[in-house]
Order: structure tokens, then C-alpha cells, then sequence
């Protein structure tokens, strides 16, 4: 989609995303192979090869490099999470891309299938921080999208016996996140967790919005203090009247997660036309913004405007610090960056005009929120 847009207005779009002058998003999702949201299914080994002879990364080099390499040009510290959606498909029990289960005999092979990813993608200048094993570890979509089925023990055996030694012993540093999948998994997460062994090369763990509330995030906190919580998918329906101006239901989504310990908000898709293509999976995603197909016209979601609120002014680096409030119809959430300075995102979606009143020590300051809308004070 960005290599549809004349030069000119893609150099303008990414400096609006990514340059920290501008909106600065600093942490992104990219797939390992093919996704739900691809021209085609595909993957980097697509005949049996145990050895990964024939494994390569050319069809990325169409695209995908090109505009990551041009992302990192306006943001050199963009931290990348790379997730397949599947393994190749002789690796599975149904010999396809598209839902199945993955076999514990191909283990190895997929851990060296993750490594050599990893090293070509360094080798073109697009190095990743972090992978999960799968994207949403526990649903197969019926078999209408790239897609596969890990069981809680499979998981752990992956990551604990073959993908974390193998990424330790090639000298890699590269982050393994688990699950990868609704919060309502938190119970398989704190499992997963508990392994000691599987520690020692995991303690992240990645959440979906789709099932479930953000505090399941606590539980799995509370449990794991130590352990990291990375929010890593949810967009918007493009098919949705209010696409285009639910920013305050989007702040609102963000507030939660954030109160919730989670140390990065990630948006799924970035950029789709008007009636979310590419698409060879079943879901109406919209993008983040639109790059509308006939007249290569960019226009911005309601997730867009909230995403804003928060990345242009939370900096990497930021603690989350408490706030309360009285009144139960205004969320918010605050933050003290790594110069000292201080964040509060306000969310009034209700639909009438609300004042409040902030106060921090004995400082204080009046402030009005019209309706359905989010305001972010910054201060020193």
C-alpha cells in the first residue's frame, strides 16, 4: 500500500508517523511470511526442506524492506516484533499455510527457519528486537486464513528447548514474546511463565484486545511482577460508520491497556484502502489510515487520532503514574518521561461537555473537555 503512493506523499506520510517531531511511533509489527492481510499466502521455505537450503526472504524485497529501511530512516531506534501467522505448511499436520497444527517433530527445523529470518533480515539493514512463536496461538480462523494451532505445552517446549537456545547459541539478543493472543489467555500465561526454564529465554508476554479485559494483564503481572506486557493487535472495522471518528473509544482502549502494565500499544494494519485490502483472509480490518485505491487519497481512522494523542507525547523510556479521579465518565491515564516531564491523556466520550480539574502537588489547573473528544496535557 505505501509503494502505491507517489514518493513525495509517502516521504510526507512517514514523517508524520515516524519522525519524533511528528507523531514518533517507535515500535512496530511485521510478519513472518504471510499474513491474513497479503496478496497471497507464502512463506520462505515452501517445499519440504528440513535442511532450509532454498530458505529465502526475496519475496520481501519487493516491498516490506524497502519500507521498514524508510521508517527507520525518520525513527533509527523503531523497535520491530516480527510474528508468523504460520509455519511453512509441510511443517503442519494439514500440510497447509491455512489453519492445521503444527508437528513437534519439525521444532528444530522451525527454530533454525526463525534464525535464518532473523539473519537475513539484519543483513538488509532491517534488524528485528523481537519475535513471538505464533500470532494468536489458539485458534486455527477454520482454516480460512494463514493461521495454526499451539498448544500451551507446545509452546513451551518450542521456546525452552529449540527457539531460545538456538537464537542464544547463533549469539542473537533478539526478545521472544509469548501468546500472542487474547487476553483471556492470562491463565496460560501465568503457566507458561512458571516454567523456570522457559524463563531463561522469555519473559514477555503479547496481548490481543479482542476477547477479555486489559486487567487480565494484572493478573498476569501480579503473578510474574517482573515479567513484561506488550499490547500487539487490534484495528478498527472498516466496514463501521464511526471508522473514521471513534478516536474517544480508542483512547479509551488505550487507557486501559496502559493502566494495565502493558509497555506498548501496537495498531493492526497500518495502511489498507477503503475496503481493507490486501486481504485473503475473512476479517473487515480497516487501517490505521486509508490509502484509498483509485486516487491514492490518505485519510485517517479514529484510531489514528487517539494513536496520536499518546505517541506524540509519551517518549520511550516513560513510567506510567498514578491518577484517580472522581468522576467515573472522564478516564486517564499519566506519565512522567525520561526528562522529567509529565503526560496526562484525558478521554470524556461521553456525549456532553465536561470540566475538570487536575491537580498534581499544589499545582492545578481548570480544563474543559468537549464532548467525544481526548485532550493530552504535557507539562514540565
Amino acid at each position: 500500500m505505501f509503494d502505491q503512493l507517489p514518493p513525495e506523499s509517502r516521504a510526507k506520510l512517514f514523517d508524520e508517523l515516524f519522525a519524533p517531531a511528528n507523531m514518533g511511533l517507535s515500535v512496530c509489527r511485521t510478519c513472518i511470511g504471510s499474513s491474513d492481510y497479503a496478496v497471497r499466502a507464502y512463506n520462505y521455505a515452501e517445499q519440504p526442506d528440513p535442511e532450509l537450503k532454498s530458505f529465502s526472504i526475496e519475496y520481501d524485497r519487493a516491498y516490506i524492506l524497502p519500507m521498514l529501511r524508510e521508517a527507520r530512516k525518520r525513527n533509527p531506534d523503531l523497535f520491530l516484533l516480527s510474528s508468523p501467522w504460520s509455519p511453512p505448511g509441510w511443517m503442519k499436520a494439514n500440510n497447509s499455510m491455512l489453519g492445521g497444527s503444527m508437528t513437534k517433530r519439525h521444532f528444530k527445523v522451525y527454530a533454525n527457519y526463525f534464525l535464518k529470518f532473523l539473519q537475513a533480515y539484519a543483513a538488509e539493514g532491517v534488524p528485528v528486537q523481537a519475535v513471538s512463536s505464533q500470532n494468536e496461538v489458539d485458534t486455527d480462523q477454520d482454516g480460512r486464513m494463514p493461521a495454526c494451532l499451539w498448544g500451551q505445552e507446545y509452546e513451551i517446549e518450542f521456546v525452552r528447548d529449540h527457539l531460545g537456545p538456538t537464537l542464544r547459541n547463533a549469539g542473537l539478543n533478539t526478545q521472544i514474546w509469548l501468546l500472542d493472543h487474547n487476553y483471556n489467555l492470562w491463565g496460560r500465561a501465568i503457566c507458561e511463565l512458571d516454567d523456570k526454564e522457559l524463563r531463561r529465554y522469555a519473559n514477555a508476554v503479547a496481548w490481543h484486545g479482542y476477547v477479555g479485559g486489559p486487567e487480565m494483564m494484572t493478573r498476569v503481572h501480579d503473578a510474574h511482577p517482573d515479567a513484561n506486557m506488550y499490547w500487539t493487535e487490534s484495528g478498527p472495522d472498516y466496514t463501521d460508520p464511526a471508522y473514521a471518528t471513534d478516536w474517544t473509544k480508542w483512547s479509551g482502549t488505550f487507557t486501559g491497556i496502559l493502566r494495565n502494565w502493558s509497555r506498548a500499544i501496537i495498531a493492526w494494519n497500518f495502511a489498507l484502502d477503503e475496503v481493507g485490502r490486501p486481504n485473503i483472509g475473512p476479517f473487515p480490518c480497516g487501517g490505521l489510515v486509508t490509502i484509498h485505491s483509485q486516487t491514492k487519497e490518505i485519510t485517517t481512522s479514529g484510531q489514528y487520532w487517539a494513536m496520536k494523542h499518546f505517541s506524540s507525547a509519551v517518549k520511550r523510556g516513560a513510567r506510567r503514574i498514578a491518577s484517580e479521579a472522581k468522576d467515573v465518565q472522564v478516564q486517564h491515564v499519566s506519565f512522567e518521561n525520561p526528562d522529567g516531564s509529565r503526560v496526562l491523556v484525558l478521554t470524556n466520550a461521553s456525549a456532553e461537555p465536561r470540566k475538570a480539574q487536575v491537580r498534581l502537588g499544589s499545582q492545578v489547573a481548570e480544563v474543559s473537555l468537549p464532548k467525544d473528544s481526548v485532550l493530552t496535557l504535557s507539562w514540565v
